[in-house]
């Protein structure tokens, strides 16, 4: 599940890494409105992370024939993957980099300078290379919904109570769309067994910066705590 600014093209080499690490087939795919998927008109709703567990993940489940699977997302993909995971039986385990699990002031933020940053010459159309005409939805995607007063009270409770399958949730230690408050939330508010994993000299993108210490986590978690029949 990727980020808020991310496509499938936006995780470069990580999901081969994972394959070959892992020996799992690895499935990406664009939500809707990013990356090569079909354009959206209105920006996301305030519950659109419950949303994509809720509509749009099931439908992609189906149309691949899906059983038991394991779900990881990065930033909000990592919240969305919390809320599959939560309501959905079949997914064993949870992988979260670098999630949000509520709003915090530090996210806000960060997000609000990433907005101004934007107005400047030629930064949309880095994002063009990746979402080509949608790159504007997808700022404002991002933007106007985390910024939106009425966003504030969002969080991840209610699902990580109802999260029984195994969850770990890494971090980096410098990350600047969130705080160690949120891991740490992550492991807490679970319902099943749960691990954090703090990167240290690492910020909000550790699968590119800190590749194999995200791979080696992953790997051993699964060791320890995926039980398949």
């Amino acid at each position: 599940m990727h980020d808020s600014l991310g496509s499938v093209n936006l995780w470069r080499e990580f999901p081969e890494q994972l394959l070959e690490r892992l020996q799992r087939p690895i499935i990406a795919y664009d939500r809707l409105g990013f990356g090569c998927s079909d354009s959206r008109s209105s920006l996301p709703s305030l519950d659109f992370v419950a949303e994509e567990a809720q509509h749009y993940f099931p439908q992609i489940k189906a149309a691949l024939g899906l059983k038991e699977y394991l779900v990881l997302g990065h930033s909000v993909g990592g919240a969305m993957a919390v809320e599959i995971g939560a309501s959905d039986p079949d997914c064993l385990t949870v992988i979260t980099i670098a999630a949000q699990a509520f709003v915090e002031k530090q996210t806000l933020k960060s997000i609000g300078e990433a907005k101004v940053l934007f107005t400047q010459d030629g930064q949309l159309e880095k994002l063009e290379r990746w979402h080509g005409a949608n790159a504007r939805w997808v700022l404002n995607a991002w933007t106007d919904v985390w910024l939106n007063p009425d966003f504030a009270e969002w969080h991840l409770t209610g699902a990580l109570n109802a999260l029984k399958s195994p969850v770990l949730a890494i971090h980096g230690e410098l990350d600047e769309y969130g705080s160690q408050a949120f891991p740490q939330y992550i492991h807490d508010q679970s319902a099943g067994p749960s691990e954090q994993v703090i990167i240290p000299d690492c910020a909000h993108v550790p699968h590119r910066t800190h590749a194999e210490k995200v791979l080696e986590s992953i790997e051993q978690f699964l060791k320890t705590n995926l039980v398949t029949d």
